[in-house]
């Protein structure tokens, strides 16, 4: 009997063992790319689909560059391309703004033309330059109604250079330029390259020295120029930027740089009669003066005895001077000059001072004797 036992779990032993090997070959093809269905035909697979970002919506580029044959290029944060050859670019979307450097659009470059169509805006330039280097960005506005905005999720910009070995630096109208240095700010010399691969020095002309470039006080950006992190009186001078390729070194623009001594805010504004006592007859004269920031207009308005009673002249000027330690400040007065002084001359004049930042008023009172 126990021959027969033995065979009987043997038998037993190796059905459980078949059977999952079977179990176990089903599985390997459930996981397998191609399946065969009982009719003898392939399945395809199907894959889930991707969320916008995963799919590269709102996580990608929306900015390309047209190439021959109706290829695209997805462009990054710089591209070279070759001066001389049209350049097309396009950006998805319906609702497209552009941005481009800013001189295409103060000389009204017939070089440039902007196409919109349903799925996407054309931008094209004819003839680019070297003069044409600079940041273009695109991007999807949104509007409710009459109010737009545009969508910082879908926003693209490309720096795009146009490298031409006879202009390494971008060419500028300007040949002499006011840097403005403030303590509580960084300054940038904006000596431009039309190529990445341009060494670029800064120099000062008197005494003639080359400025060291530590990478942190003074740093240098192609995009932007020098900038100088901490700006202090000893940064005052002419300067130029020097910079080399393969080809024969090339100068920049010159620029001059002034340290601003007043801080930005409202008019710091002072009035002062040439006479506070007067006379009928006596000629006299109201100063109004403000001293500010040498790039920040400043506008005067007058309230006084007489007015749109008697004529009355009043001559506005500014003018930058240095006080002290090399500080540069702007200087603007308006003068009020009233002659022949009557009755409904003599009381309070008032001098209005208004720059972007706030306005200030100043009074003072001329009397009778």
């Amino acid at each position: 009997m126990k021959p027969c036992w033995v065979l009987l779990t043997l038998a037993i032993l190796w059905l459980e063992l078949q059977n999952g090997a079977c179990q176990q070959v089903n599985r390997r093809k459930e996981v397998g790319e191609n399946r065969i269905r009982p009719g003898g035909k392939r399945a395809k697979v199907r894959y889930p689909k991707l969320k916008e970002k995963e799919a590269g919506g709102r996580g990608q580029s929306i900015l390309t560059q047209v190439l021959d044959k109706g290829r695209f290029l997805r462009l990054g944060e710089s591209v070279s391309l070759s001066p001389g050859n049209n350049i097309e670019l396009r950006c998805k979307g319906s609702n497209i703004g552009w941005s481009y450097p800013i001189y295409l659009d103060t000389f009204n470059d017939s070089r440039l033309s902007i196409k919109k169509s349903d799925k996407y805006s054309q931008f094209i330039l004819t003839s680019p330059s070297a003069a044409d280097t600079g940041m273009y960005s695109c991007w999807v506005t949104l509007c409710d109604g009459s109010e737009c905005l545009k969508d910082p999720d879908r926003t693209s910009r490309t720096y795009i250079y146009f490298p031409d070995k006879d202009d390494l630096f971008v060419p500028s109208t300007i040949h002499f330029e006011i840097v403005y240095l403030r303590p509580d700010r960084t300054a940038v010399i904006p000596c431009r390259v039309t190529s990445p691969l341009a060494k670029v020095s800064l120099h000062r002309e008197v005494p003639p020295e080359e400025m060291e470039v530590d990478g942190t006080l003074v740093s240098y950006d192609p995009t932007k120029g020098f900038i100088l992190q901490k700006p202090s009186p000893e940064h005052q001078g002419v300067f130029y930027c020097k910079a080399v390729t393969k080809a024969i070194p090339q100068i920049s623009t010159k620029y001059q740089l002034l340290y601003v001594e007043v801080p930005s805010g409202p008019p710091y504004v002072t009035i002062e009669a040439s006479l506070s006592s007067a006379r009928g007859g006596d000629n006299i004269n109201i100063t109004c003066t403000v001293l500010g920031e040498p790039e920040m207009d400043v506008t005067f308005t007058w309230t006084y005895p007489g007015q749109n009673l008697r004529p009355v002249s009043v001559r506005d000027s500014w003018r930058l001077i240095n006080r002290g330690m090399g500080h540069t400040t702007r200087i603007s007065q308006s003068v009020m000059a009233v002659d022949d002084l009557e009755t409904i001359d003599f009381g309070r004049y008032i001098c209005r001072a208004k720059n972007k930042r706030g306005e200030t008023a100043v009074v003072t009172s001329v009397h009778s004797n």
